[in-house]
């Protein structure tokens, strides 16, 4: 593993996060909002690692979804209570409130997506390079 700068993923970042903005601020539906932007949640934190670490895909990946399983099961503990940052909007929005084991197959088809793009991507750079 190793410290970097990597420009793409970067600018994926930040389109995510904009989009995952827009979602919060504008989709207030019962697909959408919660499930897509629980998928999108998980690339974002892949792109903003990625971003400054060098390190295989693949670890990355399983580092951020046992990342979100963990605070998917922090939710179920109601750590946010338990801190005493109930009235907290940002610890809400941060760690989130209630737990559904629904968003665990979200976060599971998010890195699954990431995976699959992360594999066409790097054997179409190889194509290209032959």
């Amino acid at each position: 593993m190793a410290l970097r700068f990597h420009f793409r993923y970067f600018c994926s970042f930040l389109l995510l996060f904009a989009t995952e903005c827009l979602i919060a601020m504008y989709v207030h539906d019962q697909f959408v909002r919660p499930y897509v932007g629980d998928m999108l949640v998980v690339v974002l934190i892949y792109c903003f690692v990625k971003t400054f670490l060098k390190m295989e895909s693949r670890k990355v990946a399983l580092g951020v979804l046992l990342f979100s399983y963990l605070i998917e099961f922090a939710q179920h503990l109601h750590l946010v209570a338990l801190l005493g940052l109930k009235d907290s909007r940002m610890a809400n929005l941060i760690l989130g409130n209630s737990f559904e084991w629904i968003d665990m197959i979200a976060y599971t088809v998010g890195i699954a997506v990431v995976l699959i793009v992360d594999k066409k991507y790097k054997s179409g750079v190889k194509e290209k390079l032959r």
